[in-house]
C-alpha cells in the first residue's frame, strides 16, 4: 500500500467531516478515548494511504457514492501532510488523557482540550469551506525549501494527475 499521488477532493472532505463529528462529540463529551480511534486512523492513513484508514473507506464505500459531485483531482503529497499532523495531534492527545488517567494532571487535560479545539477547528475548515491547514503549511515548507519542490512536481501538472488517476483506477480494477 502507498499513499495515491492524486486523490478525490471531494473524498477528503467527506472524511474531514467525519473526524469533524467524532471530534465534537469527543470535545463535547470528554471522551477523550476517542482521540485514540482517531489517531490510530490517522497513523494508518498517513503511513499506507487511505486505502488502509477505516474512516476513509468508510467514507468510499458508504458517504461517497452517494453524493453526486463529481471526483476533483488533487494532490496527495499535501493531503498525506494533513493526515500526519492529524496523527500527531491525536497520539499527543491521547497521550495527554493518558497522562491525566495515570496522575490526575489538569494541566494534561487542558492539552487535550487545546487539542481538542484544533482537531475541531481543521475539519470544519477542511470539510466546510475546502481549506486544508496542513496543505497550506505544506506549500509554505516547500518555499522555504524544507520540502524539495520535486515532491510536488508531478501534482502540479494537471495532466499528470489525470494520468495518475487513471492508472490508479485500472490497477484498482484489475485487483
Amino acid at each position: 500500500m502507498r499513499f495515491p499521488a492524486v486523490v478525490d477532493d471531494v473524498t477528503v472532505r467527506l472524511i474531514a467531516a467525519v473526524v469533524l463529528v467524532v471530534g465534537v462529540i469527543a470535545l463535547a463529551t470528554s471522551q477523550w478515548w476517542l482521540y485514540a480511534v482517531l489517531a490510530v486512523d490517522f497513523c494508518l492513513r498517513a503511513a499506507f494511504g487511505p486505502s488502509a484508514s477505516p474512516i476513509a473507506r468508510l467514507v468510499q464505500r458508504w458517504i461517497r457514492p452517494s453524493v453526486s459531485t463529481p471526483k476533483r483531482p488533487t494532490a496527495g503529497a499535501p493531503k498525506r501532510f494533513a493526515a500526519t499532523i492529524g496523527a500527531v495531534m491525536t497520539v499527543a492527545a491521547t497521550a495527554l488523557w493518558v497522562l491525566s488517567l495515570l496522575t490526575g494532571s489538569t494541566g494534561a487535560v487542558v492539552g487535550v482540550v487545546v487539542i481538542g479545539v484544533v482537531m475541531v477547528l481543521f475539519p470544519a475548515l477542511e470539510s466546510i469551506f475546502g481549506v486544508c491547514v496542513g496543505c497550506i503549511l505544506f506549500s509554505g515548507l516547500m518555499r522555504l525549501g524544507v520540502i524539495p519542490e520535486e515532491v510536488c512536481l508531478e501534482c502540479a501538472d494537471i495532466t499528470k494527475r489525470r494520468e495518475r488517476l487513471l492508472a490508479e483506477r485500472a490497477e484498482r480494477q484489475a485487483a
